[in-house]
């Protein structure tokens, strides 16, 4: 810019004093069109007088002139901060193209924006092209779970290991982020797992196939990361919990719990004996062990019976048992079978890894 448009600009300071509204409208739009021919080649000197004549123009504006300048310079890389700052923080019809899209805002900016602002402010930052970690980290302690559906929906966000257990935490009481959450390609794959037994069908086989795509180095790089927050745990544990547990662990040390055991143990009028055995046998925790039973989950006990070595008939004597009281269980017993009979070993085995960090983590809970 030469100095006699910089002489000019300072001249502009003056007449954005211009009490005509329609005069002060008209320079304002002249002058963001000035801007916009140029705004990578301003230098400091100029830029500071671009934001002192636009923020001056801009005050007490109507919010549709307001949202035509935040809808013009919103795509410049370079802009006058103040009145970039002001915008942002404007009603949302004039804020929502500067947080979407605006480069210029920092991250530190929009740190500010997500810490002060509503929901609908959240929402707009929540569809920026690139979300960093630290500003999603604020959206998802202060935003709603429409904003956090977002959020969740962008995979330009990215979100720290403690963001994602926040995240996780929350889905799991709410069905409505279910499927954004086991959807995001960037979630830890021991947390997708803590969401296995609240989804739905269809997600859960979304889950089993990304295990079965998991190298065991993986596995074992998820399962050590340190948690801050545990898994939820099922139920409580009863009152002869510790007795029948120990009696079990005895029987396993002695190589006496066996199928046939399992098999008994079904029958006896104390579920914690089966429970127990079952949770023993396929390496589990009790509670987990547990709300698969009680919640007559088919396919979290093929998983762990597959896992535990047990033969496909056990498999489903424990099904019937345990769906006994549900409509037309014996004629579904085939479906079964070929659920028992399509799941890999491997597969199970893997996801059974993912459950026991459930045992650590139920028992803290």
């Amino acid at each position: 810019m030469s100095r006699v448009q910089t002489s000019t600009l300072t001249d502009l300071i003056d007449l954005a004093k211009e009490p005509s509204s329609a005069k002060r409208r008209e320079l304002l739009r002249k002058v963001t069109d000035v801007f916009m021919t140029h705004p990578d080649t301003v230098n400091e000197q100029e830029m500071a007088l671009y934001d002192t004549v636009m923020s001056q123009l801009s005050t007490d504006m109507e919010t549709a002139v307001r949202a035509e300048i935040a809808n013009t310079i919103a795509s410049a890389k370079a802009a006058p901060l103040g009145l970039l700052r002001k915008l942002a923080s404007d009603e949302i019809e004039v804020a929502e193209p500067i947080l979407t899209r605006s480069k210029a805002l920092s991250e530190s900016d929009l740190v500010h924006i997500v810490s002060t602002q509503g929901q609908d402010h959240l929402r707009a930052v929540s569809r920026r092209e690139e979300v960093p970690e630290s500003v999603s980290g604020v959206i998802v302690k202060r935003g709603d779970d429409t904003t956090l559906h977002t959020l969740l929906s962008n995979d330009g966000a990215r979100l720290s290991r403690a963001s994602s257990e926040a995240v996780v935490q929350r889905a799991q009481a709410n069905p409505d982020l279910h499927e954004v959450v086991v959807n995001r390609a960037d979630l830890p794959p021991d947390l997708m797992n803590d969401m296995y037994f609240v989804v739905e069908a269809r997600l859960r086989e979304r889950i089993l196939a990304e295990n079965a795509k998991l190298d065991p180095s993986v596995i074992d790089s998820a399962l050590s990361k340190g948690r801050n927050q545990v898994a939820v745990a099922y139920g409580s544990f009863p009152e002869d919990y510790e007795r029948i547990w120990a009696e079990v662990e005895t029987l396993r040390h002695n190589e006496k719990l066996s199928p046939s055991l399992l098999a008994k143990y079904m029958r006896d009028p104390n579920p914690t004996w089966f429970l127990v055995a079952l949770a023993q046998m396929a390496d589990i925790d009790y509670l987990t062990a547990k709300h698969v039973v009680d919640r007559k989950e088919v396919d979290a006990l093929a998983i762990a019976c597959k896992a535990a070595g047990l033969d496909k008939a056990l498999f489903l004597t424990c099904a019937m048992i345990m769906l006994s009281d549900s409509e037309n269980a014996m004629g579904r017993a085939a479906e079964y079978g070929k659920l028992y009979q399509d799941l890999p070993l491997d597969t199970a085995q893997r996801t059974i890894r993912f459950w026991r960090l459930r045992r650590a983590d139920g028992h803290a809970a």
